[in-house]
Order: C-alpha cells, then sequence, then structure tokens
C-alpha cells in the first residue's frame, strides 16, 4: 500500500467489545505465524481492560490491521506500562501505523500520569531497532536471554528469544525531542555494537551463522550494561545496524 491518503484513512481507537478482542488475538497467528498455543489468549486483553491496561488497534474501516496490548506494573511504587504486543498487518507496514499507536499509547498513559512504558525487542530486528531507539527515544540498559523460549514463529528461526529491554521515559527531554522533530542532546559515544544488515537473510538461510552473531552481540550487551552504560542512539549502515552505548545521566 501507498502512503498518504491510505495512511490518513486509518483510525487509532481503543477496542471495545469481545468480537474486537477476539480479533486482535487472531491477527497474532496472522502477523508472527504462532501456533495456538502460543497465542495470548482473549482473557489476557480483557483483563488488561479491567486492570488499567491499554488494548488499542488501529482499523482500515471496519477491518483491524494492527494492535497494541499492554498491562500495568509497579516500579520503585510507581504505576508503568508493559507494552507486551504491538503488531501490524505486512501490507500496511509502510503506513507509521506502528508510530501511531504508539504515539496513542502515549498519550493515554499521560492522560493518567504514567510516565514510563516498557517493552522488549529482538535485538536482530534491526528496522524495529531503529524505530524504537530513533523514532520513539527509547534507551535499553537492560538484556534478557531467551525470554520467551524457542518458539514456533519463523520469524524467530529457532533462535533462542534474547531480548532488549526498552525503556521509554515519556517526558525526558530525549523523547519530547525526538517526537517534535529535534535531535536529542546525547553524549559521547563509548561502545558499539554491528549486527548485520542482511540478518535476516542469514537467520533463514545460516542459522548457525546467525546463533553465533546473536551469542556475541549478547555477551557484548551484557558487557555493556555491566559497566553501567545505556543504548542511547542507533545507526543503520549499508552493511550494518550499529547499536550506540553511551552514559545515561537524565531521565
Amino acid at each position: 500500500m501507498a502512503a498518504g491518503e491510505d495512511e490518513r484513512r486509518i483510525v487509532i481507537r481503543g477496542l471495545t467489545g469481545l468480537d474486537e478482542l477476539n480479533e486482535a488475538v487472531r491477527l497474532q497467528k496472522e502477523i508472527w505465524g504462532f501456533a495456538d498455543i502460543e497465542l495470548l489468549p482473549l482473557r489476557l486483553f480483557v483483563v488488561a481492560q479491567k486492570v488499567g491496561g491499554q488494548t488499542l488497534g488501529a482499523f482500515d474501516g471496519d477491518r483491524m490491521v494492527g494492535f497494541l496490548l499492554a498491562i500495568p506494573g509497579l516500579k520503585q511504587g510507581s504505576m508503568y506500562l508493559h507494552s507486551h504486543m504491538m503488531g501490524v498487518l505486512p501490507e500496511y507496514r509502510n503506513l507509521r501505523i506502528g508510530r501511531r499507536l504508539k504515539l496513542a499509547q502515549r498519550e493515554e498513559a499521560l492522560s493518567r500520569g504514567i510516565r514510563l512504558v516498557e517493552w522488549t525487542f529482538d535485538p536482530l530486528e534491526l528496522k524495529n531497532a531503529f524505530f524504537n531507539i530513533e523514532r520513539l527515544g527509547a534507551i535499553v540498559r537492560r538484556y534478557v536471554r531467551n525470554q520467551y523460549g524457542t518458539t514456533t514463529s519463523p520469524l524467530h528461526g529457532g533462535l533462542p528469544t534474547d531480548r532488549c529491554v526498552a525503556e521509554w521515559h515519556l517526558e525526558s527531554p530525549r523523547v519530547t525531542a525526538i517526537l517534535e522533530g529535534r535531535a536529542p542532546e546525547r553524549g559521547p559515544v563509548l561502545e558499539r555494537i554491528e549486527i548485520p544488515a542482511d540478518i535476516a537473510e542469514i537467520r533463514a538461510s545460516k542459522p548457525e551463522k546467525a546463533a553465533a552473531i546473536q551469542a556475541q552481540a549478547s555477551d557484548q550487551f551484557e558487557e555493556y550494561f555491566q559497566r553501567g552504560l545505556a543504548v542511547i542512539g542507533f545507526e543503520n549502515r549499508s552493511d550494518s545496524g550499529v547499536y550506540l552505548f553511551g552514559k545515561w545521566d537524565f531521565k
């Protein structure tokens, strides 16, 4: 699909009723190819609505083409949101729907006085990393090995589900600057991790090589985080995606 009118046609709103929640459950299989046993169940979507979470959808007319699910958590006495899942149908992925879902999430969270949203992402998914870090302004200070175990999704390629934990400090100077189209202030880059730009092809055709790349990156992430560094930027190069590490001195 092209941008322009198609992009403006998409409506972002909260999900209502069991039919819409069931459609979000179904979309998981269409987007990720999960087996039924790995789908987040309807019950979780219902509970999220009742306990202060978020269930948002993107609609093209009556058709749901994307969704977001977040659940509430408590950290150091303050409520935050764990954004557990967000997905958009493949044919709608060039219409900035993911960004609009996240901005709607931010607006709703701030309306309730919530200032932190966290989520996990696969560090080998370079487009996602760029989106999270450079388009939304998230930082990363934690790394979890094999968080969800090995899944049936072909997108995971049978690799351990290692994950970065994104921290989205909704009112931080960094986030505010990025969402306003300004370059955020940031200190010097002290370390880098490079992931080959063709990692998706490597994961599909050379799983042993992909596993070695993942293992090396995992060791580097853990080493740099143990030294008190954070991911403060991400660069797209012709041959690689590069995580940039530095000190994170303010929220």
